[in-house]
């Protein structure tokens, strides 16, 4: 009896310590058009940079759930650079693939080159070069590996470049030479507008083909990327179809819900099936998470869902209308030791010692001539002409919003010299949608200014000013979110009370409802002598970062 009993109990033990629990989304901030590949039991995902560089960050993970960023795909200039490239253009939703021993990362370069593919041997990289892929018209190109053949499927024009409407587009696919990295044969014509035609549907877009038993699948988006977006999926018994949509498509959309629901997740779709670890399928897909209506200042995010098998036919989030916060799993959780928080509320620290933070972004390219690292004074600027409302490189390091309420901070050592100079620390959405706290003079005093990025005139405009007592003294200034407003206070010294600089600004100025495009918000330290020559710089010892949304408090 005592043998049941103890046997029993380690059943249940293992079970219990088996369970995990994934958090959504489990890449929180801006990380839009997740691409996901198995090796093993290791899982490597990518996501897109659009014009902030390095670009495209490789992650990795053994469950799923905890996530380390190991790499980024483009981190030398030689590879490419975004310079004359607004905000939201440059590199457009990678995919990457493992074939052989090697990896492949397929993806746009929106207006500079069109589609290309990079192989590496490490997803930690180096990744090679890129190699242009002209035959291949469109956007959003992934690879699939069938045995001794490989094919790259995309989006592309509508057939004869006649449009019955507007949004019709097509997924067409080459077949694709790993070795040489060319396509060869004739283009073939898979999805004609999208599931069905004579709906009209808008933007099949991000398309994968996967194998199943004797079937071939496509999964791929519809009703582009906000709150119309959708999965699809359809299949064949050749690779080169002729692809039959699933009769109760879409398989994952949150379109029909009521928006006036609590604590929504919106715009789902984009989405990639991946084998989890417990023989399972799991969906990686873009979805957001609005303070109001359709405002949110975190861009698209990478979320999981799990997904079940019906004749035949995958349908993600199963048995559920809204894409859940939380879902659990019957595996063991496997944790990224020195890896930073993706997902929850979660608080720590950036300093600037040595190496830069693989997650923090530049403006366009890395040019590490205006910048230096080192343990006394952090990261040091050198103040340059060039302004975040130009499409050039600003002396400008980002890192993401990750969630509606949090805070981010920095301490500031900056003596200026000109009312032209100007430091300090910036909530960044595009080049005209951002405001910026900062260090300068007037008048030959110190005075701490707040500015808005104003499009009408291509310039910034002076919200508020105060004097600074202490000129020389090191200043401290942190920015807080609160769904759709913004504080910005500051302190001089390392102690005493924060004093606000301007409470509750109009923060759906940052949304991508307002701003447009398909990126997200970023905390910026950022240093400019606005036009004119300089040699002085401004150093940042540190940047803190502490989120705090309420739907995680009861999780």
């Amino acid at each position: 009896m005592k043998k049941i009993f103890y046997l029993f109990l380690l059943c249940f033990t293992t079970q219990a310590f088996a369970q995990i629990k994934f958090t959504n989304p489990i890449l929180a901030g801006f990380y839009p058009d997740p691409s996901i590949t198995k090796v093993g039991s290791d899982y490597y995902l990518v996501n897109s940079t659009f014009s902030y560089f390095p670009g495209i960050p490789v992650f990795h993970s053994k469950d799923l759930k905890n996530w380390k960023q190991i790499g980024n795909v483009i981190e030398r200039n030689s590879q490419m650079t975004f310079l004359g490239d607004g905000t939201s253009r440059g590199l457009f939703a990678p995919s990457i693939n493992y074939h052989k021993g090697t990896f492949y990362m397929t993806c746009t370069n929106i207006d500079k080159g069109g589609n290309f593919v990079m192989t590496a041997k490490n997803p930690a990289g180096p990744w090679s070069d890129p190699v242009w892929l002209r035959e291949v018209r469109g956007i959003d190109p992934s690879l699939f590996f069938d045995e001794d053949k490989a094919y790259i499927v995309y989006n592309s024009d509508a057939p004869d470049n006649k449009p019955l409407y507007s949004g019709h587009r097509t997924i067409r696919t080459y077949e694709f030479d790993p070795a040489t990295l060319k396509v060869k044969g004739e283009e073939h014509l898979l999805v004609n507008g999208g599931v069905d035609i004579s709906k009209k549907p808008v933007w099949i877009e991000g398309p994968h083909i996967f194998k199943r038993g004797d079937w071939y699948y496509i999964c791929a988006a519809e009703g582009g990327t906000s709150v119309n977006h959708s999965q699809v999926i359809l299949r064949s018994r050749a690779a080169n179809g002729p692809y039959v949509p699933y009769e109760k498509n879409p398989i994952l959309t949150q379109r029909d819900l009521d928006p006036n629901r609590a604590n929504p997740i919106t715009s789902t779709g984009h989405a990639e099936l991946v084998e989890g670890p417990d023989g399972k399928t799991y969906a990686i897909f873009l979805a957001v998470r609005p303070y109001e209506g359709n405002f949110y200042n975190t861009g698209r995010e990478t979320f999981i869902a799990p997904v079940k098998w019906t004749n035949g036919w995958p349908v993600i989030n199963p048995g559920l209308k809204e894409v859940q916060y939380q879902y659990s799993a019957d595996y063991k959780e496997i944790k990224q030791a020195g890896a930073p928080p993706q997902n929850g509320n979660f608080s720590y620290r950036t300093t600037f010692d040595k190496d830069l933070d693989p997650s923090l972004l530049f403006l366009r390219k890395n040019d590490s001539s205006w910048y230096k690292l080192d343990k006394k004074n952090g990261l040091t600027m050198k103040l340059k002409p060039e302004t975040c409302m130009e499409k050039t490189n600003p002396a400008f390091l980002g890192k993401r919003q990750q969630h509606m309420f949090c805070s981010a901070s920095t301490a500031l050592h900056f003596l200026p010299k000109s009312e032209n100079e100007k430091a300090g620390f910036m909530i960044f959405q595009g080049e005209f949608n951002f405001y910026f706290m900062c260090k300068s003079i007037k008048e030959n005093a110190a005075v701490i200014q707040l500015f808005k990025g104003d499009k009408a005139t291509n310039k910034m405009v002076l919200l508020t000013e105060l004097p600074l007592p202490n000129s020389s003294a090191d200043l401290q200034l942190e920015i807080e979110a609160k769904g759709g407003l913004y504080d910005f206070k500051y302190r001089q010294g390392n102690s005493g009370d924060w004093l606000m600089l301007k409470k509750d600004v109009d923060g759906k100025y940052l949304s991508t409802q307002a701003a447009g495009g398909f990126i997200g918000s970023l905390f910026a330290l950022y240093a400019t002598s606005s036009g004119q020559p300089s040699d002085n710089t401004a150093s940042f010892k540190w940047l803190d970062y502490s989120g705090n949304d309420k739907i995680y408090h009861s999780k």
